[in-house]
């Protein structure tokens, strides 16, 4: 059975040039709605960023621990790639404005599809508008 965080890494490895992956880790924060007792909606919130080479990477549980060492507080996790030049991966002084970006979309509700989500036990996740 594929793994979506294995898939993620092994992609990024394959590219024509070097790769930083970028990944923002967000807390369902949970509205209760006074109406109806029933349903509840909530609203994802950036809890911490972090980017990382394809190499610095293995094994999803590994890095969840080192994410849960930091803050436990999160439910899902986004991931992008941001692509090197000449041979050259990005740095992280490269990667920060985009994981400003990736939180700033988060925390804006805009289209999240062009990045990877996955829950704490490295299942996909589709989110949709409320």
């Amino acid at each position: 059975m594929s793994n979506p965080f294995n898939d993620l890494i092994s992609q990024a490895q394959q590219q024509d040039q070097p790769q930083r992956l970028l990944f923002l880790f967000a807390q369902i924060e949970k509205q209760e709605s006074k109406k109806h007792k029933r349903r509840q909606r909530g609203s994802l919130v950036p809890v911490m960023c972090v980017d990382k080479l394809p190499g610095e990477l293995s094994v999803f549980s590994e890095f969840t621990q080192e994410a849960d060492q930091i803050s436990s507080d999160w439910d899902f996790m986004l991931a992008a790639g941001l692509c090197g030049e000449g041979g050259v991966a990005p740095s992280s002084d490269d990667a920060e404005p985009h994981l400003n970006k990736m939180a700033n979309d988060l925390m804006m509700g805009a289209d999240l599809s062009k990045y990877v989500i996955l829950d704490r036990e490295a299942n996909l996740v589709v989110l949709s508008a409320a």
